[in-house]
């Protein structure tokens, strides 16, 4: 990268500031719920304990005028309370609204005469208070009770910083207890990660799932896969690189006896024999590596090539088939083109490498006189394309063998690479398609068919 920062992110911050916003998110909420409903309930408390001290005062205030009748205002002292002020106000009236009975804390206290009956609010001296208005059954008396707001706010305030300190304590357990989580998964990826980074190119063995979580195995399975597709390619590499060099060892071989030979030729026609051969070496030399070349980009660990496209066969075989004859006619063969309608999904410089490596085995493997046939059309609704000859075939135990690399039939007797096979094989591959191997023409040799999906 040019000028660039790789930027990345880490996956255990992120969980960490994750769950903990979420703890926090819950707890605020459930905090924020809880003390709703605490002081609605503590509100509820305090309005039950006010009209049941007003009712209570009112039936005492009641049974003293019955005895005693009405007089004058009589101030009841709150004795002992430091702050008169800050706790219960009360006064009765009679009907004509003259004061009968209050305690000593309101008497330099208006409370409202036009207080509607029962619960109200009112301020008193800048201060929010609860006030009770309670009337008698004949109406002739009327209590006020009041009670100031401070003594509920004090409540809550104090529910409000309890329940703030357990919530503190609880974001530290919680995060403690997140984090410790966090590391203990995370440990388990490190020591994954330690042992594949501890590892040479060569130690392509398989990851240990032991100890694992669940949610790891995919990601530790898929590389344990391409470790395997790694060492197959590998190995695949170092088989095809032996046997090139191996096979390529005989044309050099005979390639460098045709030059010895050739500097002591003794005469002209010596000369002449010696260069033919040299050519035949070079010749077998060139096919060999341009084999090789094919198989090599036809490889299942190279890059895929051109993309199938709806085609038929016919045109293919017919194009080709003047260069076939040419072809054939050194070797003593017939050869027939059968050309029918054969739609599929292809590609056509694959399918000609394809076809040139069936043709040139038939001919190479014919004895003459003998016959090649080359045809393509649709059977059971599926296009195939065929190779058949009449020469010696391929015994059954063999038919799977002829695909692999550098294998070849009658020994080193016959010239070739025993590579036509692997390379045909690969074509069909990325077609999809089918190759089977039966008998030949006249009811001997060998037909290979190829049927495309």
């Amino acid at each position: 990268m040019s000028g660039s920062v790789l930027q990345t992110w880490s996956l255990r911050r992120t969980l960490l500031a994750v769950l903990l916003g979420l703890t926090l998110a819950l707890w605020v909420g459930s905090a924020a719920i809880v003390y709703v409903e605490a002081r609605r309930e503590s509100q509820e408390l305090f309005d039950q304990s006010l009209i049941e001290t007003g009712h209570l005062l009112l039936s005492l205030v009641e049974k003293d005028v019955r005895e005693h009748g009405l007089t004058g205002p009589i101030d009841l002292p709150l004795r002992g309370h430091p702050n008169p002020h800050h706790y219960l106000l009360f006064k009765v009236r009679d009907a004509q609204q003259r004061v009968l009975y209050r305690n000593d804390a309101a008497s330099d206290i208006t409370l409202s005469r036009s207080a509607p009956d029962g619960l109200s609010w009112t301020t008193i001296a800048g201060q929010r208070w609860r006030l009770y208005s309670l009337w008698d059954q004949p109406r002739s008396l009327q209590l006020l009770v009041a009670e100031p707001t401070s003594h509920r706010d004090d409540i809550s305030r104090g529910f409000f910083y309890r329940i703030a300190l357990f919530g503190l304590l609880l974001v530290a357990l919680a995060t403690v207890a997140i984090w410790w989580s966090i590391h203990r998964v995370f440990r388990v990826l490190q020591v994954s990660a330690d042992e594949v980074s501890a590892r040479t190119p060569n130690e392509l063995a398989d990851v240990n799932l032991h100890g694992a979580p669940g949610e790891l195995h995919p990601l530790l399975l898929e590389i344990n896969r391409l470790f395997g597709r790694v060492r197959q390619s590998r190995d695949n590499e170092q088989r095809f690189t032996a046997d090139a060099a191996h096979e390529l060892r005989t044309p050099l071989a005979a390639i460098k006896t045709n030059l010895q030979v050739l500097q002591r030729a003794r005469s002209a026609d010596e000369r002449e024999e010696f260069i033919a051969g040299l050519g035949a070496s070079v010749e077998r030399a060139t096919r060999l590596v341009n084999q090789l070349l094919a198989l090599a980009q036809l490889d299942p660990q190279a890059p895929a090539g051109t993309a199938l496209a709806p085609g038929d066969l016919a045109p293919l075989l017919a194009r080709q088939e003047e260069a076939w004859q040419a072809l054939a006619a050194p070797y003593g063969l017939a050869l027939a083109v059968h050309a029918a309608p054969a739609p599929c999904a292809l590609d056509a410089d694959s399918l000609q490498i394809l076809l040139r490596n069936l043709v040139e085995n038939a001919l190479r493997y014919t004895p003459a006189p003998g016959c090649v046939a080359v045809s393509c059309g649709v059977e059971q609704g599926r296009s195939y394309l065929r190779v058949a000859d009449t020469g010696p075939g391929i015994a059954a135990e063999m038919h799977e063998r002829v695909f692999e690399r550098f294998v070849r039939l009658g020994g080193g007797q016959l010239p070739g690479s025993g590579l036509g096979l692997s390379i045909v094989r690969r074509i069909a591959e990325r077609h999809g398609a089918q190759i089977v191997l039966g008998a030949g023409l006249q009811g001997r040799g060998l037909a290979v068919t190829v049927i495309f999906p």
